[in-house]
């Protein structure tokens, strides 16, 4: 059986909702950053919003807070995406944007290919990491844990 890797990230935003001016220039980098995403190499799936639809509450019923949850074919795949590229120019500047959010902000784990991860389940697998540390689980790019046999 092949797996592809899940990853969960939750930020909990300065302001009161993503339309907060002071959310404004994170907001103008959201399309580039997700485009680059989209067209990098392992990329497979990432959740996507109707931005001209009324927001949903998301899993956390928290409008501060931001989750964003996508499938990856591997850790080197998305550990590129994610410290290679001008995704890490918007990383360093998350502190404009964002306030700490509990020990772990993020989240991976081991999915079937060709399924995808639901906004709950990926909030439960970052429960999962701040209660129980990195296993099969839960884990994170410091103690990654191989694919299922």
């Amino acid at each position: 059986m092949n797996y592809h890797l899940a990853q969960v990230n939750v930020a909990r935003m300065k302001g009161v909702s993503i339309n907060d001016p002071e959310m404004k220039d994170f907001r103008d980098h959201t399309n580039e950053v997700n485009a680059l995403a989209e067209q990098s190499k392992g990329f497979v799936w990432r959740d996507v919003f109707d931005e001209n639809a009324d927001p949903k509450p998301n899993a956390l019923a928290d409008e501060q807070v931001l989750i964003n949850f996508s499938v990856w074919e591997d850790v080197q795949s998305l550990r590129a995406y994610t410290y290679t590229t001008f995704h890490t120019a918007i990383m360093k500047r998350q502190r404009e944007w964002f306030k700490k959010y509990g020990e772990a902000h993020y989240a991976l784990w081991w999915i079937k290919a060709g399924t995808t991860p639901t906004e709950k389940e990926a909030i439960e697998r970052l429960a999962y990491l701040q209660k129980n540390g990195a296993s099969q689980q839960a884990f994170t790019f410091k103690e990654v844990f191989e694919k299922p046999e």
